[in-house]
């Protein structure tokens, strides 16, 4: 007995051209009747992906806690009284075997994250250690460690690293309210120095920061705007953690989320969208749905920096259900 196969066919339409996007209409997209703004979504995923394939990334702290930061929303700043301790680094072999791991679950991706402002000198050396071993694994390397400072962009490329992760968090006007101990211009400052390197743009947000739809339309003309757009879109959904300043912040309904992952995918077209943190809170229809709406990369693993995230089992399940594959 032999299974379907369904040949995949691009829709004729093609997706209009925009060299750049403003609030308004980004507003007005959010606000589109909810079956028509998926279904407009979906139409253009498929004209730039194959929407049965999704990115596999897995993410791991190599130092956590005791950040000199003041994010909001973050248990690793040493401005929260968090249960989150100051950890040490992690060693090169246990990155590495952390790399094997992931790797053998299916990830493609590994990304390492680092409760830093920026990495200092000494603290860069043992990074591009790893950003070489890891590589050596036949992984794509992706690393997040706070701002970059010059020529570091450009060591961490030499060692093999191919993404380079630097949100912005939330919109400009809203930025003020969730972050003090740096300014938006520094987020685009290393974004700069990123690109300038020849290296792989991850970059997104956070929604669920007590923002209004139009600071999340905001973030997402931030995004869009950029030249050339980021290669890789997280979308996170604030995790509320006791004892950080956000631990109260109302819950975002679950169909604002599927709204803001659909705009992402209409106005970065070409860019993989991540379910990144929350996830976990989230049932599996309303993920089904972030997938219909163009997400086609997500964060895999049982924890996100300090986080949980779905055990590695649950979403092998999910993606049988939906008749999804590891990209």
């Amino acid at each position: 007995m032999h299974s379907a196969t369904m040949v995949f066919k691009r829709p004729s339409t093609p997706h209009p051209e925009k060299t750049a996007w403003n609030v308004d209409d980004v507003e007005a997209l959010l606000g589109l009747p909810f079956m028509e703004l998926l279904f407009r979504a979906a139409e253009i995923h498929r004209q730039f992906f194959d929407p049965t394939k999704v990115q596999l990334s897995t993410l791991v702290s190599i130092k956590t806690g005791g950040c000199p930061e003041d994010c909001g929303y973050c248990p690793q700043s040493v401005h929260h009284d968090t249960p989150v301790e100051d950890e040490p680094m992690m060693t090169v072999d246990e990155v590495v075997e952390a790399a094997r791991q992931a790797k053998a679950n299916g990830a493609g991706r590994f990304c390492m994250g680092a409760a830093w402002r920026g990495p200092k000198d000494a603290d860069l050396q043992k990074t591009l250690e790893m950003v070489r071993e890891v590589k050596a694994l036949g992984l794509e390397t992706c690393a997040t460690f706070g701002l970059l400072r010059e020529g570091q962009a450009e060591q961490l490329k030499d060692a093999g690293l191919d993404y380079y992760n630097h949100n912005l968090d939330t919109a400009p006007d809203k930025y003020a309210d969730i972050i003090q101990t740096r300014e938006y211009e520094d987020r685009l400052d290393t974004l700069g120095k990123v690109r300038q390197a020849g290296l792989s743009v991850c970059c997104g947000g956070i929604v669920g920061m007590n923002e209004t739809r139009r600071d999340r339309a905001g973030l997402i003309v931030q995004l869009a705007n950029l030249d050339p757009q980021p290669e890789s879109v997280p979308v996170n959904n604030l995790v509320k953690v006791v004892g950080t300043p956000l631990e109260g912040a109302g819950t975002l309904d679950w169909t604002e989320f599927v709204r803001t992952i659909a705009v992402a995918r209409i106005t970065m077209p070409a860019s993989y969208v991540r379910l990144s943190a929350g996830r976990r809170e989230m049932d599996e229809a309303t993920q089904a749905l972030c997938f219909l709406a163009g997400a086609n990369s997500i964060f895999y693993g049982d924890k996100l920096l300090t986080t949980g995230n779905p055990d590695v089992t649950a979403d092998q399940m999910l993606m049988a259900k939906l008749d999804l594959y590891a990209l």
